[in-house]
């Protein structure tokens, strides 16, 4: 029973993962600038290495580091200012060879990185980010690891800002976003302006990956919760449509597929693996561990708090009902897993406190049900 329902819900995580798709971000700037810092603290998990002291960002050319959702474009071994006529070669070649394919397989934008505190911004820059637009990539330009005290940006960076805005580049807004990646433990430092750029990079994001986009960056959970709303009311479409004659209730399973679909691209969006999510999915709902593959089917006859239904049938509203009640407390399940509050147990998370919380958000929202013969 349990290997039906891993495998039917395997199946709708890939699909969905398809569905995404992929958004590609090419990031540039002279080494040390803290591209790599500012890509995990945006994205979470290490997509791009990171180190103190020595440069990090080691090898030669372009690279494309692509996990799930997320993909980086970056440069080893070329540097801005010195190896820019290779560079560029490079760049033409990939960004025009991209856009005949698929398009979670081209370069979508591009974040140019320079350090708040060089005090100078060469001719070199300039150059290459004019090339990166005659590309058709839309740039953001990026200030990092710029200090901040008492809500006051550093006088040197604001100087440096405003003579890149002065230049009238087009970058994204027309002005610099000021950055500081990650808390400086030593002074105290806090980060911020991660979110400015996160909601810009979200803007010249081509519609047809933003969900990708959504799912693989980790600090905007009401970007997650918001799509992950609209998967939802969109099953409650479906499965109000597929009940709009009612059916005999042990013929419910025409709705599981259309629940699983939406299980699926919710754990898409938070960013959780197939694995986790299919544990978290068996945990969170009975009919994994019902006996019978015609019981398991019938999701909705183990949710609790439904009551009764009268007649044996399922119409619309109950159809709807349900697969409502059921896509917010996975959601509920989701963002807890997202945001490491579920309980763990010998490393593994706790089956039967993941189980509670998913029947106490249901039995929250899920009103009592009746239905006409």
């Amino acid at each position: 029973m349990t290997q039906w329902f891993t495998e039917s819900f395997r199946a709708e995580f890939e699909k969905q993962a398809a569905e995404l798709g992929r958004v590609n971000i090419a990031v540039f700037g002279k080494t040390g600038v803290g591209k790599s810092t500012l890509i995990n603290a945006i994205f979470g998990a290490p997509v791009a290495a990171t180190g103190i002291g020595a440069p990090v960002t080691v090898g030669s050319h372009l690279y494309l580091d692509s996990r799930g959702s997320l993909g980086v474009l970056d440069s080893h071994g070329l540097e801005i200012g010195r190896d820019d006529d290779a560079l560029i070669k490079e760049l033409t070649t990939l960004v025009k060879d991209s856009r005949r394919k698929p398009i979670d397989e081209q370069i979508h934008l591009a974040w140019y990185c320079v350090r708040g505190m060089d005090r100078r911004f060469e001719e070199a820059e300039e150059r290459f980010i004019k090339t990166l637009d005659d590309l058709g990539l839309p740039v953001i330009c990026v200030l990092t690891q710029v200090p901040m005290r008492d809500g006051q940006f550093h006088p040197d960076a604001v100087e440096l800002a405003h003579h890149i805005e002065s230049r009238e580049l087009p970058i994204y807004g027309g002005r610099p976003f000021l950055t500081y990646a990650m808390r400086d433990q030593f002074t105290g430092q806090p980060a911020y302006g991660l979110m400015e750029l996160l909601q810009g990079t979200f803007q010249l994001t081509p519609d047809a990956v933003q969900g990708a986009l959504i799912a693989a960056q980790e600090i905007d959970l009401g970007l997650k919760a918001g799509r992950s709303k609209a998967a939802i009311a969109a099953a409650v479409t479906a499965a109000a449509a597929a009940a709009a004659v009612p059916i005999p209730f042990s013929s419910a399973a025409i709705l599981v597929p259309i629940q699983l679909s939406m299980m699926a691209k919710i754990a898409q969006l938070h960013g959780l693996g197939l694995d986790k999510s299919a544990l978290l999915a068996v945990a969170s709902t009975s009919a994994a561990t019902a006996a019978g593959r015609a019981a398991a089917a019938g999701l909705l006859k183990f949710l609790p708090g439904a009551g009764s239904i009268a007649g044996g049938v399922i119409n619309a509203s109950v159809a709807s009902s349900f697969t409502l009640a059921m896509g917010q407390a996975w959601l509920a399940v989701c963002r807890q897993a997202q945001t490491k509050a579920l309980p763990m147990l010998d490393g593994h998370f706790d089956a039967a406190a993941v189980r509670g919380l998913f029947e106490a958000e249901m039995a929250k929202r899920l009103p009592k049900i009746r239905t006409s013969a």
